[in-house]
This record gives C-alpha cells, structure tokens and sequence, in this order.
C-alpha cells in the first residue's frame, strides 16, 4: 500500500508584486502608478520655492494626469506653473497629456 504524499499547504497571501503581475488590471494600475511618480519625478525641480513640497503625484489615465495640491492656495499656484511644467516634461520627452491640478485632502484618523 502507497502512502499519500500530503498536498502542499495553500497559500493564503500572496506577496502583492506577485498579484499585480499576474493579474493584467493590476499591472496596467502599477504601470500608471509608476509612470505618475516618474513624471512627478521629471518636474519637481521645476516648482518654484517649496511648492514641490505641496505637490503630489496623482492618477494618471488616457487623458491626463493629475497633480495633487495639499490646500487651495498650493492648487492655485500650480495652475499658474502647468505651461512650465507641460514644457518641462516635453524636453525630457514625456508624451503630451493635460495636466490637471486638484486638492487632495489628507483625512487623518
């Protein structure tokens, strides 16, 4: 009589770079994460004074990309630096997208 070879144990989790790479929605969302951050990347020095430090890569799409301000004032004042910073990209030979601005509000629990 032949013993049963036990199966192996499941895993329960998976390493989350594993299920973004085996699950095609889920490695388009990393690439555009990482594309967004490499942009935000591109432009920081572009930002006059401490503005960088108000400013943060957000969801990049077909369409656009979107810049993240910490309050209304900050957003205001990277409206008036987007044509610098579309310029910016451009020499760095990022493809043309709108550039939106929006303010990101951070809930702290």
């Amino acid at each position: 009589m032949r013993r049963a070879v036990p199966a192996p144990p499941l895993k329960l989790s998976v390493p989350m770079t594993d299920a973004l790479a085996q699950s095609a929605p889920l490695a388009g969302l990393l690439q555009r994460v990482q594309q967004s951050q490499a942009r935000y990347a591109a432009i920081k020095s572009a930002l006059p004074g401490q503005l960088a430090g108000q400013a943060a890569p957000g969801p990049l799409d077909e369409t656009g990309w979107t810049l993240l301000a910490r309050n209304g004032a900050a957003a205001a004042k990277i409206k008036q630096c987007v044509p610098r910073l579309q310029a910016s990209l451009a020499e760095q030979g990022w493809p043309a997208l709108e550039i939106r601005v929006k303010v990101h509000v951070s809930r702290g629990v």
